[in-house]
This record gives structure tokens, C-alpha cells and sequence, in this order.
């Protein structure tokens, strides 16, 4: 990626080396190894099926696995997005056969009504939040999160300090500890709802980080999974008031667009820009635009409806592990935490796997050995979840792990 003389001298006058600058060249989101969701898929796929005759890295999976593993959504994209998408597909030889890729700028500005200029399209949001580091941090500024959280290796191989802070008792960011980690942070990050917790912070702590941080430190919000909190938790009131923050939003969680990767920054005009400096992801395809293009239009009946779905077959492993006594954290997302007594979570994992039940990568969260994430299935999943789970239960710790 070009970074330009301006971008690069910044950057050295931050406190980076010219080796550093250089790696930032091949584009921040590569050079920033955030621990993503797709990454994470890959590696819980690994062992499953096996290779096809010809190679080229496809597996066959076995259909009676149940993978919830990376908080996609089994609902997949909405009946208008599929039948818009099945629309642009044969005009896929132009770039932007019938100004997709604008109606879904307009509808990004004013499903959250802010004014133009304050938000930009992006592929997902994981390119976006990994250049928010570049932008807003340097050695010397660091990138201070809660933890567990999401992407907690993010910036230190850019040569970035980050400062992991561990949430409160009831599992929102301990917004007073992050301040005093480090007061002169370069970005606050929040994932609301944290992932992987799903648990919410208020914005009553939002204004706590903007009222008390460095004034030219910015508040990084992470909206990947809010639409399942509810429209109370949007925090995009911050940027129509041009405060010092950008919110993540995309369309791989409640809109079920994982593999199709569009999501958008939220943010004043020059705090877009910065982000930007380090990257836009390259053209969104028509496809992915169409299909959120037409998945906000039916907001928010559909928001409503993916809701319900979602809490009802949450509550069913919920009801499930109060009756066999597991252990779990209430989430307000897609996706919850759970631990079984006597079992580390690799346990948990390869003894769930044997039951072709995939959850997510073991250990992922080091500071939480005995905890694994659960994503929420289609409610046979869930079903298939609970049967495993009290088989697990009543067996115990696997001989290997």
C-alpha cells in the first residue's frame, strides 16, 4: 500500500522506526494481526473432513457437525438481500452496474442519521479497526482495552504498547482502570457487546473515557454485535455530536453477511480520514452492497425478528445449563461464554468435539483458562448443544486435550 510522504513522516515523528513505517506500507490491516473471526473459523475447521482429491485447501465437512464457533449467524442475509443480490450478479462485469455501492452509502448515513461525510463503507470492520491502531496509537501512545476482549495481540507488531485491562465484576469495562492504565493513550477501544463476554458497557462510561482522556485521544467503539442488544445501545449519537470517537458496525453478525464481508467507520470527517490514510479495503463488491442496501430497508421489522430468534434459542442452552449446573455469563449477543467444573476449556473443547460439537478455539482468552465460547445455532443446533453438554458433564475430563 502507498503511505504518503505526509502519512510516513507522521508516522516517525510518533515514534516509529522506518522498519516499522515499512511494515505499516503493506497496509495496516495486514500488518496488524488482530485476531479475527475468519482466523478463527479456519483454525476450529482444521481436523474436520478431509482434503479433497486435487487438493487446493477445500474440505469435506461432515454435515452432522455442528459448528458454532465464530459468531456467525445461521439466519444467513435476508430474503430481499438475497433476491437483490441474485439481481446485480449477471451486471457483475461493470463495477457499479446500478449505483449499489451509493445507495449503500445513503442508507449507511441514514439508517443512523448522521450527515454525509461521517460514515464510510468498508469490507466488514476488521480492516477499519486494525488501521484505527495505526491511526490513533504509536509506541509511545498506547491502545488500552478491556480484557478478555477482542484482538488482544493488535499493534505490538507494529511495535505498539497495548494495555490490557480486566473488566469489573459484572463484566463491563472498568472504564476508571483504563484511564489510569494510561493517560496518555492514543485510543480507548470498547467492544460493546464485548466479545467474547457479550456483555455491555453503558454509555454513562462512554462519557467517562471522553470527559477524562487526553484531549487528542480517541474512543473506539466496536458495534459488531449491537444490533442483538437493541437500538438503546447504538452509540452513534456520539459521532452526530462530533465527539472524539468512531464506531465499528458490520453486516457479518445480525445481518448474517459473514462471507460477504461489508461493514462501514462511523466518525467525524477527519477522524475518518486518518483511518482512511492507512487503507479503504479496496472496492466493496456489488453483491455485498446490494445485499445490505436491501437488508436496511426492511429495518426494523427485520432487526425485530432476528432478535426474537436469537434470544430464543440463546435461552434454550441457557435453561438447559441451569438444570446440569454449567456455568455461564448472560449475554446480550449472539454468542456466551460458558465453564464446566473440573474441565479446563481445551477439555471442554476436544470433549465437545467428539460429540460433533465444534465450539471456539481453546485458550483463546489465556486470563480465562477454564471458559469457552459458545456461538448460538438454529435452535436444532442448540438442541444437538445440550444434549452433547450433558454428556460431557456426566463423563468428565477427556484423557487428552
Amino acid at each position: 500500500m502507498f503511505l504518503t510522504r505526509k502519512t510516513q513522516e507522521s508516522l516517525l515523528e510518533r515514534g516509529y522506526s522506518r522498519r516499522q513505517v515499512a511494515r505499516l506500507a503493506l497496509g495496516a490491516s495486514a500488518a496488524v494481526p488482530f485476531f479475527n473471526e475468519f482466523a478463527m473459523a479456519q483454525q476450529a475447521q482444521q481436523g474436520q473432513g478431509r482434503r479433497r482429491a486435487g487438493g487446493g485447501g477445500q474440505r469435506n465437512f461432515d454435515p452432522d457437525v455442528v459448528r458454532i464457533t465464530s459468531n456467525e449467524n445461521p439466519m444467513g442475509p435476508t430474503k430481499e438481500g438475497i433476491e437483490a443480490m441474485a439481481k446485480v450478479g449477471p451486471l457483475g462485469w461493470r463495477y457499479d452496474p446500478q449505483g449499489e455501492n451509493l445507495e449503500f452509502q445513503g442508507l449507511l448515513e441514514s439508517t443512523e442519521n448522521v450527515k454525509s461525510g461521517y460514515v464510510n463503507g468498508y469490507p466488514g470492520s476488521s480492516v477499519p479497526l486494525a488501521n484505527s491502531v495505526a491511526a490513533f496509537c504509536s509506541p509511545t501512545r498506547p491502545w488500552v482495552m478491556g480484557s478478555p476482549g477482542y484482538g488482544s495481540g493488535s499493534g505490538r507488531f507494529i511495535g505498539n504498547k497495548v494495555i490490557q485491562v480486566p473488566l469489573r465484576k459484572d463484566y463491563s469495562h472498568d472504564v476508571e482502570a483504563m484511564i489510569k492504565a494510561d493517560p496518555n493513550a492514543g485510543a480507548y477501544y470498547i467492544c460493546n457487546p464485548n466479545n467474547p463476554t457479550g456483555t455491555l458497557t453503558s454509555k454513562k462510561d462512554f462519557e467517562y473515557i471522553l470527559a477524562n482522556k487526553p484531549k487528542d485521544a480517541v474512543l473506539v467503539i466496536d458495534e459488531a454485535y449491537v444490533h442483538f442488544a437493541g437500538e438503546d445501545v447504538y452509540s452513534t449519537e456520539f459521532v452526530r455530536q462530533d465527539k472524539d470517537v468512531v464506531v465499528l458496525r458490520t453486516f457479518s453478525k445480525i445481518y448474517g453477511m459473514a462471507g460477504l464481508r461489508a461493514g462501514a467507520l462511523y466518525g467525524r470527517p477527519d477522524l475518518l480520514a486518518k483511518v482512511a490514510e492507512f487503507g479503504r479495503g479496496g472496492h466493496l463488491p456489488v453483491t455485498a452492497t446490494a445485499c445490505a442496501a436491501a437488508s436496511m430497508k426492511v429495518l426494523p421489522a427485520m432487526l425485530k425478528e432476528r432478535i426474537a430468534i436469537n434470544k430464543t434459542n440463546r435461552d434454550l442452552a441457557f435453561e438447559h445449563m441451569d438444570k446440569i449446573g454449567v456455568s455461564y455469563i448472560p449475554s446480550t449477543s449472539n454468542f456466551f461464554m460458558i465453564s464446566v467444573k473440573g474441565m479446563t476449556s481445551a477439555q471442554v473443547g476436544t470433549a465437545m468435539a467428539a460429540k460433533k460439537v465444534m465450539l471456539a478455539g481453546a485458550n483463546r482468552w489465556p486470563e480465562w483458562p477454564n471458559q469457552i465460547r459458545v456461538t448460538v445455532g438454529t435452535f436444532e443446533e442448540m438442541t444437538k448443544f445440550n444434549a452433547a453438554l450433558s454428556e460431557v458433564v456426566k463423563e468428565g475430563p477427556p484423557k487428552t486435550a
